[in-house]
């Protein structure tokens, strides 16, 4: 039994499953459609095979080594998310203000949409759109590379190859965020009559906005502060 293997993989599941900006991104759009959600999903898994390749390949070396280089993708990364943030706290104040459950609507209030999402097929073009965010929500996080070129190595048993053994650490990382993310999409879809409802629909929306824009803006801090 290989002890290191089984370590890290209990390791890499606490990185994967930990909630950051990949699981608000996917909760996000998932509230939109159950497509939307699992393409976002692979995209985040997509990102995560882009950290663990440069890792492999050691390019997550050169990428620390080089402070300009390093800096442009943080600087990339954490405005990524505080753009996503700011524009999900947006929808929700743009987006009327559901009554309390069970109160009349105004009499001159306009008909109200359907409270439930259908979680049938998205348009493509959302689905790749979902993807894309996804994408570029795990591959532009600024600390990623850090953190993967400093994990793989030591579980590396000493004088054993290193490629191979890197290998099989980044498909178990990736293996685990494709299981992972598209069960909470699911997960969330399966849910989806009652986070559709509007005032749920709303807190939740601003809860994931808000936690996206924090976590843009505090690395936009600490990049200044660097």
């Amino acid at each position: 039994m290989d002890g290191q293997l089984i370590t890290f993989t209990g390791v890499a599941a606490g990185m994967v499953t930990l909630p950051g900006a990949d699981f608000a991104v996917v909760v996000r759009n998932a509230l939109d459609s159950r497509r939307a959600g699992v393409a976002t999903a692979v995209g985040v898994a997509g990102g995560l095979l882009v950290h663990t390749a440069l890792a492999v390949a050691g390019l997550a070396a050169v990428l620390v080594a080089v402070p300009a280089l390093f800096g442009a993708v943080q600087l990339l990364g954490s405005s990524y998310l505080l753009y996503l943030g700011i524009r999900a706290l947006t929808a929700v104040l743009r987006r009327p203000a559901a009554p309390p459950d069970g109160a009349p609507a105004p009499p001159d209030a306009p008909a109200a949409a359907p409270t439930a999402v259908p979680a049938g097929p998205a348009s493509g073009a959302g689905a790749v759109r979902s993807l894309r965010q996804g994408f570029l929500t795990n591959a532009l996080n600024p600390k990623a590379p850090v953190l993967f070129l400093s994990l793989l190595p030591q579980f590396v048993p000493a004088g054993a190859p290193a490629l191979p053994r890197t290998l099989l650490l980044a498909a178990i990382v990736v293996a685990m965020a494709l299981v992972w993310f598209p069960a909470v999409a699911l997960l969330v879809d399966r849910l989806g009559t009652w986070l559709r409802r509007p005032r749920v629909a709303r807190a939740l929306q601003a809860t994931t906005g808000a936690l996206l824009a924090a976590l843009g803006g505090i690395l936009l801090v600490e990049l200044v502060v660097a």
